[in-house]
């Protein structure tokens, strides 16, 4: 699977774990940046990772940040992006079953590597449910469609 990871400073420690971690399982891993630990601005990073998914450049995206908020509020600008902040394997699970998440983000400051490795190996490898789940997010891919129709009309 193709994947895009990208991280602010307070997720860089977790993000180059996952390179790590994901290329070692046989994924083809996207590194966005950030590159070092410095100070930066996480929507520079979570941003181009999330067109990525979106444009269907890679399969999956997975984000973080010191608490996960920040990139997945980024993320879930992008039209196509379905990202959740998983806390859990659990979370994660039922994102993909219940909402075809297709980007992850986790918090750098409070998942251990090893949590952190169960969570994105889970996001990875379930599927979605489809079903009454599909009207669900059909319905959300509506919404966002909508959203870009009347921000071009006003524009």
């Amino acid at each position: 699977m193709r994947i895009a990871l990208a991280s602010d400073h307070a997720g860089f420690a977790l993000k180059e774990h996952l390179v790590t971690v994901l290329a070692a399982a046989g994924h083809d891993v996207v590194d966005v940046g950030t590159g070092d630990g410095e100070s930066v601005d996480y929507p520079q990073y979570a941003a181009p990772a999330a067109r990525m998914v979106a444009d269907g450049e890679v399969d999956r995206g997975v984000l973080v940040c010191g608490s996960g908020n920040g990139v997945a509020i980024v993320a879930n600008k992008v039209p196509g992006v379905r990202a959740v902040n998983a806390h859990d394997v659990a979370e994660a699970e039922m994102a993909r079953r219940h909402n075809d998440a297709n980007v992850v983000t986790l918090s750098g400051a409070r998942l251990a590597p090893d949590i952190a490795d169960a969570i994105v190996a889970t996001f990875l490898a379930t599927g979605f449910d489809g079903g009454r789940h599909a009207r669900r997010v059909d319905q959300i891919a509506a919404l966002e469609t909508t959203a870009t129709a009347t921000a071009t009309e006003t524009a």
